[in-house]
């Protein structure tokens, strides 16, 4: 849901970065964006479903994050206590891990309309009978499974990233200006990116001119399981629900039947 950089910055990141010796921080972080990069078109994605950030990370579909460790799941590179070969079976679901029961939301970031929408998006999950509870926090807090962190910035929209090694995706970016639109839209913004941090796709991940608009490209499954889940819609509809690519004005957060449908099965 964000606007980030070209991949074309791939190639010159590529290029450098065994080159700055003066500043290993930086060398390192360009040679894993780069690897990054090269795992991500190796599981399938289309260069111009890849994009990077101002503060580096790698995004796909626009607005899912993707790290080193998940990039390596993808192709299979990647192992887990010993235990990879099991993690590969189910790895194109990107799922939390059963025993992950609760996961706090530190939401001290979020004030006025952002903290209003973020406590309707918990309470929507909440009010489902998932395996884990989400429970706001304003830190760190005991007895929490696994944290997200909501940070507020940038443009309208938001970014976050898949599970990984069975736990979800500790970020969840949302813009400022989402604000704009209202609770229900934030509320929205912020159960669509949940939703990438506990392993859902986009719906419409193979056409996202669907809630789009234009000539938005297929995704493709990119090795991290666009796999229909069972009992749900094979075909995407605008607003059919919150995890179409796009988000509008009019969007309320209210989860559809397929959300509910897709939300049951996962967990």
């Amino acid at each position: 849901m964000m606007l980030l950089r070209n991949l074309a910055l791939v190639s010159a990141i590529a290029l450098c970065a065994c080159v700055n010796e003066s500043d290993d921080v930086d060398a390192e972080r360009d040679a894993a964006i780069a690897e990054i990069v090269e795992n991500l078109e190796l599981a399938g994605y289309p260069a111009s479903e890849i994009d990077i950030d101002d503060d580096g990370e790698v995004i796909v579909g626009r607005d899912a994050v993707v790290s080193l460790e998940a990039s390596r799941e993808m192709i299979g590179r990647a192992g887990h206590d010993g235990h990879g070969d099991a993690f590969r079976q189910y790895r194109t679901t990107n799922q939390v891990g059963a025993g992950i029961t609760v996961i706090c939301i530190n939401g001290s970031a979020f004030t006025g309309t952002l903290s209003a929408g973020l406590d309707t998006a918990i309470a929507r999950y909440n009010a489902l009978p998932l395996q884990f509870d989400f429970v706001r926090t304003s830190g760190n807090q005991a007895g929490c499974g696994a944290t997200i962190t909501m940070q507020a910035k940038g443009a309208a929209g938001g970014s976050a990233g898949f599970p990984s090694g069975g736990m979800p995706y500790d970020k969840i970016q949302i813009g400022k200006s989402t604000a704009n639109y209202g609770a229900a839209v934030v509320a929205h913004v912020v159960e669509h990116e949940i939703g990438h941090c506990i392993g859902l796709r986009h719906s419409d991940y193979y056409n996202r001119s669907i809630s789009c608009g234009g000539g938005a490209a297929n995704e493709g499954d990119g090795g991290v399981g666009a796999i229909l889940i069972p009992g749900t819609p094979a075909n995407a509809v605008l607003d059919g629900s919150v995890y179409n690519s796009c988000f509008h004005g009019g969007s309320t957060g209210i989860f559809t039947n397929s959300d509910v449908t897709a939300l049951n099965a996962l967990y």
